[in-house]
């Protein structure tokens, strides 16, 4: 089983390694991180890298791939290479997926037109404009396509993926494996649960970043 996850400057790295973490432990899968160039490639942070193994010309046709997003996935879109791959790439694929703002990159790749989908919770009404239905439910499946909310629910997605493609209980002994078993101090992880002074102080940072 071929998985591939695309990479491009400006990551966020747990939308990618939450669901490589995941998708790794599937009985005869490979994962591969890939980018337009092989070699190192930039988290948003600036203070990660992950390595890219092979550059996307080189992986056409995964059985299996996950974009993830990041801060930079507008100005991904706008170079058009992920795009492009991830279009020749849909149309072999037995399951396409996505991780936050990754969604955004399937919706310019035209593979969310019509559907629900989900993405991180700023940027839901951005679906609109790929033509979906925007949902605020942390993983949507449309056929062979699933879309996840914000960076940590890609691993929720990675483990519904795995049930659907290996059983429930392979993805529950992957769940166990990797001791996923989430107790957050706070019950603060959705806009409808945090508290409104949180919510604002979010969007600020946000508003912040995009006007840098």
């Amino acid at each position: 089983m071929d998985i591939a996850i695309p990479l491009y400057d400006g990551f966020t790295a747990l939308d990618a390694v939450g669901p490589y973490e995941v998708l790794s432990n599937l009985p005869g899968a490979t994962v591969r991180f890939v980018a337009a160039e092989s070699g190192p490639v930039a988290a948003d942070t600036g203070m990660l890298s992950l390595v890219a193994e092979a550059a996307l010309d080189e992986v056409p046709a995964p059985e299996i791939l996950c974009v993830p997003g990041g801060r930079e996935t507008r100005a991904a879109i706008a170079d058009g290479r992920v795009v492009e791959w991830v279009r020749r790439a849909h149309e072999t694929s037995e399951w396409t997926t996505s991780v936050c703002t990754g969604a955004l990159v399937l919706g310019a790749a035209g593979v969310l037109e019509g559907l629900a989908a989900t993405t991180y919770w700023l940027q839901l009404d951005s679906l609109r404009e790929c033509g979906a239905r925007p949902t605020e439910q942390r993983v949507v499946r449309e056929g062979k396509v699933v879309t996840a909310a914000g960076v940590s629910s890609g691993i929720d997605m990675a483990l519904t993926l795995a049930a659907l493609i290996a059983g429930d209980d392979v993805a529950q002994a992957i769940q166990l494996g990797i001791e996923y078993d989430p107790q957050p101090p706070f019950d603060a992880g959705s806009e409808a649960k945090a508290p409104e002074h949180v919510v604002e102080l979010v969007r600020a940072v946000a508003a912040a970043r995009s006007s840098a």
